[in-house]
């Protein structure tokens, strides 16, 4: 992690993506400042989460922190000025905003923000991508829902565009590492017995596993989910900040647990996936890597440069890394920035001995 703070701005000019300022780095400093140090034209894909207004509060100030709903907008339309003159004319802008009450009434701030950008920027809003939560915090209120749904903008700054439709809709013919030592894909029913094989699980549990993954092999055949991702004790590594829960019972008490993927919803404007939960982690609203994965693969292709002014938690990084992207990443906190650069590392080193599994089990 790179820490800048007061740095003179200087102009860069690059001539390959290799020579583009913080080029994978995640670097601590004021998004506004840092952004000013990159190109023009330059970007392929912006996608970002600012802070929402008035819900945390960031060390030395920073967005969202504003005492009117207009001065968190023009704070916002600051970074969102910046993020349209680097973006390339192929690229694309993505952001998550979050509503806010006030006086028991929605602010709508997403959509302040929409057409804020849509009126002070030569912009088009291509679409508004509704993510649902499956897991929403539960919050008891006796005259309204729980809110459970959050906007995703997509904007463009010509009609050129990138947009991978076609690819996105691709089935996985291999397995991939996910980040949690995991892989996903139709065909990786060979290499999971092959672990299973090669585990310490005893001869019932092992019996038990094949038996399970037959099966799950046969509902990607009937069409009746996706994919999988199995996880063997033994196998494949604790994920760092992972999650107690189910999914643990099942790999304590059979030594294996089998993880269903039902679909890929972004085939429509909607994205239905968990808030996620990472043990020790200081971010209070962790950005999903399925919804940055499924924007990446859509708007992008490998060797695209992925940049976030509000990298958080780290998730974009993440899911630039997974899927062959450079990423930038910029937080004005650096508690932030160093769990994310934590984060990233243990995502690498699980690539890296998954990459040795895989080249182990070719033989």
């Amino acid at each position: 992690m790179r820490k800048v703070k007061d740095q003179a701005l200087v102009t860069y000019s690059v001539n390959s993506p290799a020579e583009m300022p913080f080029w994978n780095e995640i670097v601590c400093g004021d998004s506004v400042d840092l952004l000013k140090l990159i190109p023009a034209d330059s970007v392929d894909l912006v996608i970002t989460s600012p802070p929402y207004f008035q819900q945390r509060e960031y060390d030395g100030g920073g967005v969202g922190n504003e005492k009117k709903p207009d001065d968190y907008i023009s704070a916002l339309m600051k970074i969102f000025r910046e993020c349209v003159r680097v973006i390339k004319p192929t690229g694309s802008i993505v952001f998550n905003i979050g509503d806010k009450y006030e006086d028991s009434s929605l602010l709508l701030m997403p959509y302040r923000f929409a057409i804020a950008a849509t009126e002070q920027c030569v912009v088009t809003l291509v679409n508004n991508v509704t993510w649902v939560k499956s897991n929403p915090t539960p919050r008891q209120f006796k005259r309204r829902l729980v809110s459970s749904t959050e906007p995703f903008f997509h904007f463009v700054k010509s009609q050129n565009y990138k947009y991978f439709i076609d690819e996105f809709l691709k089935p996985t013919d291999e397995p991939k590492p996910n980040g949690n030592g995991n892989s996903t894909g139709e065909n990786v029913g060979r290499k999971y017995f092959l672990l299973i094989e090669q585990s310490t699980l005893t001869p019932k549990q092992k019996e038990m596993a094949c038996n399970a993954l037959e099966e799950a092999i046969e509902e990607v055949r009937n069409s009746e989910i996706q994919g999988f991702r199995m996880k063997i004790r033994g196998i494949h590594s604790e994920p760092f900040g992972g999650q107690e829960g189910g999914r643990k019972i099942q790999l304590d008490k059979n030594g294996f647990t089998i993880i269903r993927i039902y679909g890929n919803p972004l085939k429509k404007d909607v994205i239905a996936t968990p808030v996620e939960s990472l043990k020790n982690c200081p971010h209070p609203a962790i950005y999903p890597v399925k919804i940055v994965d499924e924007f990446i693969k859509l708007l992008t292709q490998r060797g695209d440069v992925v940049l976030d002014p509000f990298i958080g938690s780290g998730s974009t990084a993440v899911a630039a890394f997974q899927n062959e992207r450079a990423y930038i990443g910029f937080d004005i906190s650096e508690e932030y920035c160093l769990y994310a650069q934590k984060r990233l590392s243990s995502v690498k080193h699980q690539l890296s001995l998954w990459e040795r599994n895989n080249a182990a089990n070719s033989y």
